[in-house]
């Protein structure tokens, strides 16, 4: 009989046995080798790249190797190394020949400097460590390469719009990159998408070289089947390369346009040289006729004039240029031009006319000579003539001032205003800037007009003496009159600005009454006759009314001074019956004064004043001192 634990103890042991399976599972798993290699490395060509190997876990001794694996599936060692305590021992056993060579760092890591195409291989890491197994792990290196600049080799020949079939556009080339590129075409800017099967539309091929560096080469050539639009689009190829990390570049190539051929489908005719809106040319110009077509390549033109319905030749060439020199009004007429397209459909007219209108315009002639006399007062008619195409119309102008249209120009009762010069004037409405004139200038002969600038009127006897005015007479006429004074000290008769055909002169004097008597005259001469013209002043008065006038303030002046005078002097006389016996015996003997006797002041002042007034009563004889 089982204990009563028996069944518990049989339920244990499996799981007991289990256990240590799986504990010892977990010390194998332990010792197991594993290795950290990258799968994938990237680099550019000429950069140098390191392939990394890590054993995991602690390994006291392991031999660490590196193998490649060429095309042909062989496993060259290129190196090894084991490891020796803490310290990597390193083996280099084949470099394949490479330059520089292969290098292993401290930690068994494979360097690679100056990564080539060549190198671009898989290559195994291999460690052995003994109980704990041995680990492989494999790394791929890609090489990229950027390619040269994208060329494009475009057809040079001509091709036909007319072909049913696709033809060769031109060649692109991208060459010594890695991978290899891809070739793209555009027209216009726009990308083609064009098959590889040929088709008649079009389509593209593409050819592949391995260069002896290793670098590869793509060449695609492309086929179209061309319109009549294509003779001005652009076209060019791009290549897209790879780059590390999953970028992209793209190198465009220049740009070119084809030569293509294809049939006239309408033709242009036209004057090229400078004409009016109606289509007129001048004669003397130089005249271009241009004939163009719309097909290609250029072709022959052919350019005549018509004359009695027959074609005269002028000229033949590819340009479609005809010029004539100094055209001539006997070249006026049809000319024509006829493009020699003979893959020209038989519905599109290929020649084409025009008419050619030489505008001419010759000298004028008048009637009358360049310098035309009349009479003052008389009439006449000039008359202006001209030949030219289309008609012309004429103007007569005189001063810039309109007289009249047409080639008649009447003159009647002719003044001196009518004096100067006459402009007729021949121009073509439909040509503006061929025009001619004609002039002639008119002289009117008579007899001199006179005209005197009139003296400010002045009430009657308001002039006097030694005034002074300046008189001024203005004459004209044909011939030129002379203008005299009937005084000397004229000024030279001179042009009146603004006045055609006056003349005047001027005299300056002073007003006497001899002036005002006979009066100044003033004459303007010709052989037709004279004028003359007399200026008047009226009474003049005398220069002497106003001197009177101060003569009298002198005189009152001097006599009050006299007066002044003789009373002081008879104040000194001393002694007035003095004076009365001197009237009455006679005056004493010159040199010898009666004096008076002191104390007798009074009386003899009074008898002064007394024997003044008698003696002036008496009026005696007794002279100056009888007046005293």
């Amino acid at each position: 009989m089982e204990p009563p634990d028996a069944p518990a103890r049989t339920r244990g042991a499996p799981r007991l046995l289990l256990l240590a399976v799986l504990l010892a599972a977990h010390r194998d798993a332990q010792a197991e080798v594993r290795l950290s290699v990258p799968p994938l490395v990237e680099v550019m060509r000429g950069k140098s790249v390191i392939l990394n190997c890590t054993p995991t876990g602690a390994h006291d001794h392991y031999v660490l190797e590196w193998f490649l694996t060429d095309r042909s599936g062989a496993r060259p060692r290129l190196a090894s190394a084991e490891m020796q305590g803490s310290e990597l021992q390193v083996t280099m056993h084949d470099t394949r020949g490479r330059s520089p060579p292969y290098q292993l760092d401290s930690q068994g890591s494979l360097v690679l400097a100056e990564a080539q195409v060549g190198d671009e291989r898989d290559y195994v890491c291999v460690v052995r460590a003994g109980a704990a197994g041995t680990a492989e792990a494999t790394a791929r290196l890609n090489v990229f390469a950027k390619p040269e600049a994208t060329e494009v080799s475009p057809n040079k020949g001509t091709l036909s719009v007319m072909e049913d079939s696709a033809q060769e556009i031109a060649t692109c080339n991208s060459r010594n990159g890695n991978p290899v590129p891809k070739i793209t075409w555009y027209r216009n800017g726009q990308r083609l998408e064009v098959p590889v099967e040929m088709n008649p539309k079009g389509y593209m091929t593409s050819r592949t070289v391995r260069e002896a560096s290793g670098l590869l080469s793509l060449t695609s050539t492309l086929y179209l089947r061309l319109r009549k639009d294509d003779r001005d689009a652009s076209f060019h190829c791009a290549a897209h390369y790879s780059l590390p990390k999953g970028r992209h570049g793209r190198l465009d190539s220049p740009t070119f346009h084809l030569t293509l051929h294809y049939p006239t489908e309408h033709v242009q005719f036209w004057l090229g040289s400078p004409s009016t809106p109606a289509g007129w040319v001048r004669e003397g110009d130089t005249v271009q006729l241009l004939c163009r077509g719309d097909g290609s390549p250029s072709p022959e033109y052919t350019l005549f004039r018509l004359q009695d319905e027959q074609e005269k030749v002028l000229n033949a060439n590819f340009e479609g240029n005809l010029t004539l020199e100094g055209v001539t009004r006997g070249q006026s007429g049809t000319y024509g031009c006829r493009v020699e397209d003979y893959d020209a459909a038989d519905d599109v007219q290929l020649s084409k006319t025009l008419e050619l209108r030489v505008a001419y315009l010759d000298p004028l002639e008048l009637s009358e000579g360049k310098v035309l006399s009349l009479p003052l007062n008389s009439s006449a008619v000039v008359n202006c003539s001209v030949h030219g195409l289309p008609t012309p119309a004429l103007r007569w102008t005189k001063d810039s001032t309109p007289l009249g249209d047409g080639p008649m120009l009447s003159l009647s009762s002719i003044t001196f205003d009518s004096n100067g010069t006459y402009i007729c004037e021949a121009s073509l409405p439909t040509v503006p800037v061929l025009s001619r004139t004609q002039n002639f200038t008119l002289l009117v002969q008579g007899l001199p007009e006179l005209r005197a600038a009139e003296i400010e009127p002045k009430a009657d006897g308001s002039w006097r003496e030694g005034d002074e005015v300046t008189l001024i007479c203005s004459t004209r006429g044909q011939p030129e009159p002379k203008l005299s004074w009937s005084q000397l000290g004229g000024s030279p008769a001179e042009p009146i600005p603004g006045r055609q055909g006056w003349v005047s002169s001027s005299l300056t004097l002073k007003v006497t009454s001899a002036l005002s008597r006979d009066g100044i005259s003033c004459e303007a001469s010709n052989p037709h006759g004279n004028k003359r013209h007399v200026f008047h002043f009226g009474t003049v008065s005398p220069q002497t009314s106003q001197a009177g006038v101060a003569v009298m303030a002198v005189a009152v002046s001097v006599g009050l001074l006299l007066l002044v005078v003789a009373v002081f002097y008879c104040m000194r006389r001393k002694g007035g019956p003095g004076c009365r016996r001197r009237r009455e015996k006679g005056a004493p003997p010159p040199g010898e004064p009666e004096l008076s006797h002191s104390g007798s002041e009074r009386p003899e002042q009074t008898g002064l004043l007394m024997g003044g007034a008698s003696g002036g009563a008496r009026g005696g004889s007794g002279g100056f001192r009888d007046e005293c």
